[in-house]
């Protein structure tokens, strides 16, 4: 094989790595939300790094179920969620 293509299978296995490992690892912070909006009602859980982003990838997780479009997705989103508990 060239040179160069010995190069992109390489770049392709540390991508493909980096990816695999920033998913599978711990993270610190689990929340489990519930959102009601337009009179239903989800729940979801998240993890994050940070206790900010494990709450907006829940809120953004029940709202996508709860919501039809970006203008109500974005309403939910704003919603204060009806529970809040950090999960161990």
């Amino acid at each position: 094989m060239k040179k160069t293509a010995w190069l992109a299978v390489l770049f392709a296995v540390v991508v493909v790595g980096f990816i695999v490992y920033s998913s599978f690892r711990p993270k610190p912070y689990h929340v489990h939300v519930c959102m009601v909006f337009n009179g239903a009602r989800d729940c979801r859980t998240a993890s994050a790094d940070t206790k900010p982003e494990a709450l907006r990838t829940a809120v953004t997780n029940a709202c996508a179920q709860l919501a039809g479009g970006v203008t109500q997705s974005m309403q939910c989103e704003n919603t204060p969620p009806e529970s809040i508990d950090w999960l161990p």
